[in-house]
C-alpha cells in the first residue's frame, strides 16, 4: 500500500514536500514516482527514482524545480517542490514499479491515494 501526504494550499512561490509511505512490500526492491492530474487534464508523470536512487527522471517543466528522492529504511519516497506556481495545482500521486529502473509511465504498476496540493497566486 503506498499512502500520499504533505497536500496542502499554498501560496505561488512557497514550498512543500510530498511524502509516500510504503508497505507490506520490500519498497526497496520498487522503482518509485509521482505523477499529477489537474482538474480537465490527463493525469502526467512528474518524477521518478530507481530503486537504489541513482538515477531520476523529471518532467520537462519542473526540471531544476522540483526533486525526488527516497529513504529505503523508511520505506518513504519524497517529492520536494520549491518556488510552487499556479500551474502546479493538480492531485498528487505516487506510485510504484516492479522495475527499477522506470522506461515509461506505463512502468508503474501500483498507486496511492491522491493527494490536492493548491496554489494559489
Amino acid at each position: 500500500q503506498l499512502q500520499a501526504s504533505g497536500g496542502g494550499l499554498v501560496q505561488a512561490g512557497g514550498s512543500l514536500r510530498l511524502s509516500c509511505a510504503a508497505s507490506g512490500r520490500t519498497f526497496s526492491a520498487y522503482g518509485m514516482g509521482w505523477f499529477r492530474q489537474a482538474p480537465g487534464k490527463e493525469r502526467e508523470y512528474v518524477a521518478g527514482v530507481s530503486c537504489s536512487g541513482s538515477s531520476r527522471y523529471y518532467l520537462d517543466s519542473v526540471k531544476g524545480r522540483f526533486t525526488i528522492s527516497r529513504d529505503n529504511a523508511k520505506n518513504t519516497v519524497y517529492l520536494q517542490m520549491p518556488s510552487m506556481q499556479p500551474e502546479d495545482t493538480a492531485v498528487y500521486y505516487c506510485a510504484g514499479s516492479v522495475y527499477c529502473h522506470i522506461s515509461s509511465a506505463s512502468d508503474f504498476n501500483y498507486w496511492g491515494q491522491g493527494t490536492q496540493l493548491t496554489v494559489s497566486s
